[in-house]
């Protein structure tokens, strides 16, 4: 997944948002691996952040999905400054 936060988001809240991602795996068992990053800004037009996330089977995703710390993730603190969202749910071969 990539999230694009608007232009004028402090560095501080991206960090914070970061922080909460990167505490999802303490709480949602079914993550079973997790990789969050922040564009490191080489390139123009990048989004912001970068996300993959790892599951056994569809259930393990939607369990992450609807878990209300991941849920409070995305309301609190992502959307108010999300300006786009892309995502890839995929399985492998």
């Amino acid at each position: 997944m990539t999230l694009t936060f608007a232009d004028d988001t402090a560095a501080e809240t991206i960090d914070g948002i970061l922080e909460a991602l990167r505490a999802l795996p303490a709480q949602i068992p079914e993550l079973k691996g997790y990789v969050v990053g922040a564009d490191v800004g080489k390139s123009d037009g990048n989004s912001t952040v970068g996300i993959v996330a790892d599951f056994d089977d569809w259930a393990g995703y939607e369990a992450y999905r609807d878990h209300p710390a991941h849920v409070a993730v995305g309301v609190e603190m992502i959307a108010p400054v999300l300006t786009g969202r892309g995502a890839v749910q995929h399985e492998l071969p």
